[in-house]
């Protein structure tokens, strides 16, 4: 691969998607020079449940964004996602080492690897992706920012790991590993996503940032400039599509024009149409306010739900989730200087972009599990002040 580029290998339920961007010396973001995308097959719900078929359709992309790019594909930062991403909480603590009572990076790493121990019992069958300290307490005071450098005598960190079944990484390293490519490393879809939709105003005062997909709706809450939930959940966009052609009898091509607003010439009840899609709309955004009252930020976010994935051009979707969850509501803008995306579907692929430009200097270096010659590491730094 070319030097000074960076791919990202989106690997949904729909689409695979990839990204080659060139990476930039005035401290902007990656310029994409080319991009592919195929048809998902082989996967349910973020699942592969036939090995074959998703290792052909992620040739196809590559092979499409090699023609467009010019570049040689070898080596890709690669998402994950689907119904096995889950996030677990936990505490951990560290002495401070140093004599003179100085944090230092080693200490925060130390108090995080404790969290991760706290929390084993709960990992059977699954593996850490990411470790992100959410707060830390220096001699039981809060900490506003990173500790490093700061004086005390012991170190609290609350920490969040958002894990993905063992099973599900392995098919999933071993399909990019069989479609030629390396998987450098890998991100969680919906934190990928989030690195193009969101603004750092937004991730500061609070906000929930939904990936509509074609099988999944995932979520991310941050605060304070950080992730503090992650959840996904088993239904999408294609059950929408899915329910409007049983219920009006039309073709499934048909049915998706519906659901996107589109006139297809065919004198449809608009009102039974408004129906169908409404009540799969509120069983969605229910889910979100569900979950923002488990972790007790119902109404409480005021940069509100920016909405993004495949299913975002769902017609009127916004006002559905503004009343739904009595807050601002608005779909992700993914313009990127003079360059723009073609459609929200392709945020986690160029996310994974900025993360792999930024990942050599922005990026601590806590491994968190090692499965399949893959190495996963802490990324926390780019989200402190």
């Amino acid at each position: 691969m070319q030097k000074n580029t960076v791919v990202g290998l989106d690997i949904g339920t729909f689409h695979v998607k990839v990204v080659v961007a060139q990476i930039q010396n005035n401290g902007t973001p990656p310029h994409i020079i080319g991009t592919g995308s195929a048809l998902s097959r082989g996967l349910r719900h973020g699942y592969i449940i036939n090995q074959h078929d998703i290792v052909e359709s992620i040739r196809k992309a590559l092979d499409q964004a090699r023609k467009e790019s010019g570049v040689k594909i070898d080596r890709a930062y690669v998402s994950i996602g689907g119904v096995g991403l889950e996030d677990k909480y936990s505490h951990g603590e560290a002495i401070v080492s140093r004599a003179n009572s100085e944090v230092t990076n080693t200490d925060a790493e130390n108090a995080l690897l404790d969290a991760e121990a706290r929390i084993s019992r709960e990992l059977l069958n699954r593996k850490v992706v990411h470790a992100i300290p959410v707060s830390y307490l220096l001699d039981s005071q809060h900490v506003l920012g990173r500790p490093t450098g700061m004086s005390g005598s012991k170190l609290e960190v609350e920490a969040m790991f958002v894990t993905v079944l063992e099973q599900h990484l392995n098919d999933l390293a071993a399909a990019v590993e069989a479609a030629g490519v390396e998987a450098i490393d890998i991100m969680a879809s919906p934190i990928a996503a989030s690195l193009v939709t969101l603004t750092k105003q937004q991730k500061m005062v609070g906000c929930v940032l939904a990936n509509i997909g074609a099988e999944t709706l995932s979520i991310v809450v941050f605060e304070e400039n950080t992730p503090i939930s992650l959840k996904v959940f088993p239904t999408g966009s294609t059950d929408i599509t899915n329910d409007i052609a049983i219920e009006l009898r039309v073709p499934l091509s048909e049915a998706e024009q519906l659901k996107r607003g589109a006139v297809t010439g065919s004198s449809l009840p608009q009102k039974k149409l408004d129906d169908i899609i409404s009540a799969k709309l509120r069983h969605m955004f229910s889910l979100i306010q569900d979950h923002l009252k488990k972790i007790n930020r119902a109404g409480l976010l005021p940069a509100g739900i920016i909405l993004t994935g495949g299913g975002s051009s769902i017609a009127t979707l916004e006002d559905y989730a503004r009343v739904a969850l009595r807050l601002p509501s608005e779909t992700a803008g993914l313009k990127l200087g003079e360059q723009r995306l073609k459609d929200a579907s392709w945020a986690v692929a160029y996310g994974l972009c900025i993360w792999g430009a930024t990942s050599d200097s922005d990026t601590v270096g806590i491994e968190t599990a090692r499965t399949a010659g893959i190495k996963f590491v802490s990324w926390f730094k780019q989200f402190l002040p």
